[in-house]
């Protein structure tokens, strides 16, 4: 048998105060739709040797809560933290395109020139999220791995993993209580799984 590393990612639920933009400048917990999510998004899995996670409540207690139910070690990575989204914290999507339409556009036209006033660098962040990717998957190698995250750092991880830039992240949506997988075999990677359940 070829030895096989498997990462699988689940973002984490519906959190408390909506849908709006928070990076790791809120720590909003999950809601009780959020924990309902996470829960149908894992299922009865419990094949994973160890469990990754952001420090952020609407991940770390999911986290923390799976760990204990199925006898897995986890372990909370600061650099797993969702981007910074500087003035745009605490935001509606329908706040911004009301308020700052044209910096709202200019963004996702173009994420590396046009950041939010104050929020951390796309390129700044797609590194700090390469970095941590490259130390777990070599860490764990011939593991299967959760990491329990955020839409960001799972766009931006799945980017680095398959060879693209920090520019194609924001064409992945990546969707409450889902999974999505990578597999390493043979020195091979497939992405095999996007927004599904286990």
């Amino acid at each position: 048998m070829p030895e096989e590393t498997v990462i699988e990612f689940i973002r984490h639920g519906e959190p408390e105060g909506g849908s709006r933009y928070r990076g790791y400048g809120i720590d909003d917990p999950l809601t009780e739709r959020g924990w309902k999510q996470m829960w149908n998004g894992v299922g009865s899995a419990d094949y994973w040797d160890i469990i990754l996670t952001s420090p952020l409540a609407r991940c770390a207690d999911f986290a923390r809560r799976l760990g204990e139910e199925r006898r897995i070690p986890v372990r909370i990575l600061d650099d797993l933290r969702e981007i910074g989204f500087g003035a745009w914290e605490g935001m509606t999507k329908e706040q911004l395109l009301e308020n700052r339409p044209e910096e709202f556009r200019r963004f996702y036209d173009d994420p590396i020139a046009y950041p939010p006033e104050k929020a951390e660098k796309v390129e700044d962040f797609f590194n700090r999220i390469s970095i941590i990717y490259d130390y777990f998957l070599n860490e764990f190698m011939g593991k299967n791995v959760l990491v329990v995250a955020h839409a960001g750092v799972i766009r931006a991880a799945l980017m680095h993993a398959i060879g693209a830039g920090p520019g194609q992240m924001y064409n992945i949506e990546i969707r409450n209580g889902m999974v999505s997988r990578v597999r390493y075999r043979n020195g091979r990677i497939g992405l095999e799984l996007l927004n599904g359940v286990l």
